[in-house]
Parts: C-alpha cells; structure tokens; sequence
C-alpha cells in the first residue's frame, strides 16, 4: 500500500488501488504551486483514503489543488468532471515502488532547467 502525507502530517492518505501516469509537470501552476515541477501520479477516487482537512483551491475552471493550510504542502490536483485524483510523489513514504513515466506540459516548463533524460515528453 502507498502512504503518504503533508509535512506537519495533518493530512495523510493511502492509495489502495492501482496508480497510473506517474510523471513530471512542467505547467505554469504546477511550477508556482511546488516551487519547480510537480511529480505527481493519478489513481481512482475510489482508490484513495484521505484523512485530514484538505484546503482546496480552484485553480482553474476545470481543476482544483488540495493542501494543508497548516504546513503549506501541495498534496493533489483533481479534475473537477474526472472520477480520478492526481497525489505528489513527494508526498510519499518511501517504498512506494513508484517509477517517473513521462513529462508532460514541457511546452510550459522553466527556461532555467534543462530535462536531461530519455522519459517521453509531451508538450501538453
């Protein structure tokens, strides 16, 4: 089982189901909201156990960001019409087995960081 949590462990959560899509985002808002690239990987609602108060922010007309009010972690990006939740890797206690698939949103990415390895990239 995943496990992970914010930085003052307020909030913590458990993915019991499968993790899919394990990648970097190099969006604008992913940037802004992790200080550099988000490393983050999706599985189903369903599959997630969250404890803990969750502040959401609506960053988007599409998308929501959840943290912790208290310690600041940025903890997941939900799409507001899709049954999945996006998690940060960082997040995560170790031995999660979890390995980067891909960058996605590279069209967007910092001008002062070069992708130095052979993952697939997508520019959205």
């Amino acid at each position: 089982m995943i496990k992970g949590s914010c930085n003052c462990r307020k909030i913590s959560f458990e993915v019991t189901g499968p993790v899919r899509s394990t990648s970097y985002c190099h969006c604008g808002q992913c940037r802004r909201q992790a200080g550099n690239f988000w490393a983050a990987a999706v599985t189903e609602d369903s599959d997630i156990r969250i404890s803990g108060p969750v502040t959401w922010y609506a960053s988007s007309d599409f998308a929501k960001r959840g943290f912790c009010a208290t310690c600041g972690s940025f903890l997941f990006w939900k799409h507001n019409a899709e049954s999945s939740i996006s998690f940060g890797l960082g997040t995560l206690d170790a031995g999660s087995g979890l390995k980067i698939e891909k960058h996605i949103f590279v069209a967007d990415k910092g001008d002062y960081y070069d992708i130095a390895d052979d993952l697939p990239q997508h520019d959205t």
